[in-house]
């Protein structure tokens, strides 16, 4: 994984939890790696992985049984308004960028709609 240098990495780490969650790579009811091992994987300070754990189990996205690890949680709901979210901070930077590009708002729909048609 490659970090942004604009974003504190634990908030990276975080979104890449997300997404690992919301595309089902991590299922909710189970175990997700430990720290060392996503400290490994992601080549980062296992205080790192930790403070976005603890952030994660603060949302209610994560759950910790004590002795056996983190796990995501069961809860649909959560974990559908979680990926809304996503979606909306995904949407806000892609209307962003189009407005520094000087594309009107009214202008954006149009020319999603017509890559997705395929023009």
């Amino acid at each position: 994984m490659e970090f942004k240098d604009n974003i504190p990495i634990y908030l990276q780490i975080k979104q890449y939890l997300y997404r690992q969650i919301i595309t089902g790579k991590l299922q909710p009811g189970h175990k997700i790696p430990s720290v060392r091992e996503l400290a490994v994987e992601l080549t980062v300070n296992v205080n790192t992985v930790q403070r976005a754990l603890q952030q994660m189990n603060a949302e209610g996205i994560l759950f910790t049984k004590r002795g056996e690890g983190n796990f995501v949680t069961e809860d649909t709901a959560l974990l559908e308004q979680t990926k809304a979210k996503l979606i909306k901070a995904e949407l806000e930077k892609f209307v962003q960028s189009m407005n520094a590009l000087g594309v009107a708002d009214d202008q954006i729909s149009v020319i999603l709609s017509n890559y997705l048609i395929g023009e």
